[in-house]
């Protein structure tokens, strides 16, 4: 009997070659949520049997792109300043969100369409945490709301990225400008009502 540790190893070849399509499913499924598995399989240049020999469904492959997109995605976000004041550094995080959002928010719906709800959302738990651990000090600092469930704050930071990734797509929202629509909408969701300010007394 072997033992697992000196089972062999899978050969470099196969390797690539599962790199070259994972990279080209990452690429069509951004353009199109639609897009085929044959089409995949002729862009990494692979045939049909090979890329099921990897990937033996769609979802596995959907899957296994997603992966490998919100890991590019944490890499970059990971890298953004978020020390100091909170709605400052929600403004960076926001921008960096925004690239990898719509870079990837058509991978997002193709995925939503062929995964479970709970294997998307565990596979965004580190944005999550990260965006939840920036509203919590903010709400400590005083500069956001504190009338609202953090967890619901953070869903809608959530949708109004993908929101806007959506308009983009569809033609209603121009791109060079979506950014700053996505970080006003956001840092106005987040702000303090005024209801929560300290009364100013005004004297006559």
């Amino acid at each position: 009997m072997v033992e697992p540790s000196a089972r062999p190893k899978r050969r470099a070849d196969a390797e690539r070659s599962i790199a070259r399509i994972v990279a080209a499913a990452r690429k069509l499924l951004s353009s199109d949520p639609n897009a085929k598995t044959d089409d995949i399989a002729k862009a990494a240049g692979v045939g049909r049997m090979t890329l099921y020999g990897h990937f033996a469904t769609r979802a596995e492959l959907i899957d296994a792109a997603l992966v490998e997109a919100l890991r590019v995605g944490d890499a970059i976000l990971s890298s953004v300043d978020l020390s100091g004041n909170a709605r400052e550094a929600m403004s960076r995080l926001l921008a960096s969100s925004w690239q990898v959002v719509a870079e990837s928010a058509a991978l997002l719906s193709a995925a939503e369409e062929v995964l479970p709800a709970g294997r998307v959302r565990d596979l965004h738990e580190e944005p999550v945490r990260r965006m939840t651990e920036l509203i919590r000090r903010g709400q400590e600092q005083g500069v956001f709301r504190t009338d609202l469930p953090t967890t619901w704050l953070v869903n809608l930071v959530h949708y109004i990225l993908h929101g806007a990734a959506s308009e983009v797509r569809a033609g209603r929202l121009d791109p060079e400008e979506a950014a700053d629509v996505v970080t006003r909408s956001v840092q106005s969701v987040l702000s303090i009502p005024r209801s929560e300010h300290p009364a100013v007394n005004v004297g006559v």
